[in-house]
């Protein structure tokens, strides 16, 4: 066994621990004051230098190296909890109602103070410096490009050479697996909000108004043609209409209608094609039927990308330190969005998956985000070692 798993080992009551308090104390958003003071705490005595965010609840704690100035490392876990009720029975369920660490990011910080745990005992030997990077806002409204603003990067007093973090999963996979794949690893995720106005007016008599309903219902089919027909089946596009509202009776139509969607894509060309023609879409068959239109398209999380070279250094360590059987590459990307990726867009790294799922049959355990999503805690040294020793092999490259 490793010196880091021997050591991630030893920590892990202590951070099995913090992972249950963190859980019962779930928070949403930025501001997370409870989180943030678990997390000095945990950290307290080592040999870090911590700063604490200005816009937003996050902790950047620096390890010098003993070994002199040298490359930098940053290693990152997100902090922030969602809007479910929690519906597991686990002891240490959240005691914050309406909301829950479903999404295992109570994982992902005490994973990575077990790393700081371990990195901080390794010192010594360290040939340069390691920021851990404990970020809110995941979740919401991206904490990373705010740390990022921040100065996290350039936390150690130069920019970090490569960067690297983990996310657990409650399905799909055996316990203990990790995954990836080297480039695009996640989507990018958009929307697009639209608004058709036309003339409101007795249903019995529609030719004396300009009935939006049709009309944004046609958009809506018609952006699935677009996708089927203006793009690359092997560089996809998935446009989903998740709120559609318009009208408060039968016998009325009203004067406008609306809906709102989300927009998935996996290159930063295919992300710029759709945001052109679908606005260009709508704009077209609103003006087709003599009716007016809002389409406005937002931008949110880029592409998550993995560097090649940094996938295959990961890929290979986590087989030498757990074996062959631990790990599976992914034949596609996932659909969900990270804003991991704004660090790996100014950063090469890579970012990973590791199962965290009870159940013996992992297809048909809940899910990520579910109010019955349950996370074994069992696999955090696991976790811990494995960021401790991509640290401690990239800063010897």
């Amino acid at each position: 066994m490793s010196r880091t798993r021997e050591l991630a080992e030893g920590f892990r009551e202590e951070i099995v621990a913090l992972r249950r308090a963190l859980h019962q104390v779930p928070e949403y958003d930025l501001d997370l004051p409870k989180s943030q003071q678990l997390i000095l705490d945990a950290l307290a005595g080592l040999p870090l230098e911590i700063t604490l965010g200005k816009e937003l609840s996050s902790v950047t704690a620096v390890l010098r190296g003993g070994g002199g100035p040298g490359p930098v490392v940053l290693l990152r876990g997100d902090m922030d909890a969602l809007p479910v009720t929690e519906r597991t029975d686990v002891p240490y369920a959240s005691q914050h109602p309406g909301m829950m660490h479903a999404c295992g990011h109570d994982l992902h910080v005490a994973g990575l103070v077990g790393a700081a745990k371990v990195l901080s005992a390794l010192r010594a030997e360290l040939p340069g410096d390691v920021v851990f990077m404990f970020q809110p806002g995941e979740e919401t409204s991206g904490g990373a490009p705010i740390m990022i603003r921040e100065g996290v990067l350039d936390a150690a007093g130069r920019r970090a050479d490569a960067a690297y973090g983990l996310h657990v999963g409650s399905a799909s996979q055996p316990l203990g697996m990790w995954s990836s794949k080297p480039g695009s690893f996640m989507a990018a995720a958009d929307q697009l909000h639209v608004r058709v106005i036309g003339s409101g007016t007795h249903g019995s008599t529609p030719y004396r108004g300009k009935d939006p309903i049709p009309v944004l219902c046609e958009i809506v089919g018609a952006l699935q043609t677009m996708i089927t027909r203006q793009f690359d089946v092997f560089d996809p596009v998935v446009l989903t209409v998740g709120r559609i509202a318009g009208g408060t009776k039968e016998n009325i139509i009203p004067d406008d209608a609306f809906f709102d969607a989300t927009v998935r894509t996996f290159s930063a060309e295919a992300r710029a094609k759709v945001q052109l023609a679908s606005i260009q879409l709508v704009e077209g068959l609103a003006a087709a039927h003599g009716l007016q239109v809002e389409a406005e398209y937002q931008v949110g999380y880029p592409v998550t990308v993995n560097n090649a070279a940094e996938y295959e250094f990961a890929r290979s360590t986590i087989v030498d330190l757990f074996g062959a059987d631990r790990f599976r590459e992914r034949a596609n990307p996932r659909c969900g969005a990270e804003d991991m990726s704004y660090v790996l867009e100014e950063v090469p790294g890579v970012y990973l998956n590791l199962s965290a799922c009870r159940s013996a049959d992992p297809d048909a355990a809940p899910d990520n985000h579910s109010p019955l999503a349950d996370f074994d805690d069992s696999v955090l040294p696991d976790g811990a070692a494995l960021l401790a020793e991509l640290a401690v092999r990239r800063l010897a490259r």
